[in-house]
């Protein structure tokens, strides 16, 4: 995966709040809507190894999370002007790549008479303030539609590899982002509204996480054409290679596998949430192959794969 050079780079699209620390004591609210492409399955995985609490609410008190981060986008703009800075930074890789799934959307939207509210992703380091309450790293990245914002640490891309054994790669990590304003898309298009608590392989949980790993696809598939604010692509080349790490990120992210190879080592179908390795798989080849997001009625299927 490569970046255009010339193309010019919005940090306005990321907050960096890695500057501040946040002591918000691993508490999660989940009640907000749900969290993201792995964080809903690790934060399952991790309260049953006894690794993080929760809250019945879903506004956790912002006061009592202790001091919050503070926001600081000086370096990201001085350091990511163009995609040649994307091309050997990899904070800035991740800026051009929120840019490329924003300016698809904003597009898309256009075209079918709806507007696309731009939010921003934003780099936290441990722990953070959100609209849903106070997450840490453990939860994965996420997006909260309290705020419409999307959230991760970065070292989330490195865990993926280490811990989930996956090949990872700039197009692995788009997937995970993609995924997210997947989310962001369906807030916006109100679908979210259609998804209530409960789990199990055909519940409406599954069905949502399948959709935003078939709008990842759609967007993968228009990553090289989508221009940019500049008028140019900022992404120039996809390869085969970039294409079958997503896919192996999606097998390490199934509820199977999870549970399997993260938990205690059996499968319990009542419990998923974000559908299987092959599903998301499936679903975001879905998306890759077709690039079109009318593909991606999760709702409709009655074979999920």
């Amino acid at each position: 995966m490569r970046f255009d050079d010339n193309a010019g780079l919005d940090t306005s699209e990321v907050d960096d709040l890695r500057g501040g620390g946040g002591g918000i004591g691993g508490r999660v609210a989940l009640g907000g809507g749900g969290l993201g492409v792995v964080g809903l399955i690790i934060y399952f995985v991790l309260s049953q190894l006894g690794g993080v609490g929760t809250t019945g609410s879903s506004s956790v008190g912002l006061g009592q999370l202790g001091s919050g981060q503070q926001i600081s986008n000086s370096t990201l703009s001085q350091e990511c002007r163009t995609g040649a800075d994307a091309n050997r930074n990899h904070d800035c890789a991740v800026v051009a790549i929120i840019n490329s799934i924003q300016d698809y959307w904003t597009d898309q939207f256009a075209r079918s008479g709806r507007t696309y509210r731009k939010v921003p992703t934003n780099f936290f380091n441990g722990s953070v303030r959100t609209g849903c309450g106070g997450a840490t790293s453990d939860t994965g990245p996420f997006y909260c539609p309290a705020d419409s914002e999307v959230y991760i640490d970065l070292s989330f891309f490195q865990e993926l590899q280490t811990r989930f054994g996956a090949e990872g790669g700039p197009f692995a990590e788009a997937y995970v982002l993609a995924h997210e304003y997947g989310h962001h898309v369906q807030n916006l298009l109100g679908t979210s509204d259609r998804v209530g608590n409960a789990t199990g392989p055909t519940s409406g949980s599954v069905r949502l996480e399948l959709q935003a790993d078939c709008y990842a696809g759609v967007w993968g598939n228009h990553a090289t054409t989508t221009p940019s604010s500049s008028g140019r692509p900022l992404i120039t080349e996809i390869t085969q290679d970039d294409i079958q790490r997503a896919l192996d990120t999606a097998s390490r992210i199934g509820d199977d596998y999870i549970q399997k190879n993260l938990g205690n080592g059996k499968i319990d179908t009542s419990q998923f949430t974000h559908g299987t390795s092959a599903q998301r798989e499936k679903w975001f080849n879905t998306g890759f192959t077709t690039g079109d997001p009318a593909r991606c009625d999760t709702f409709g299927a009655r074979d999920l794969g």
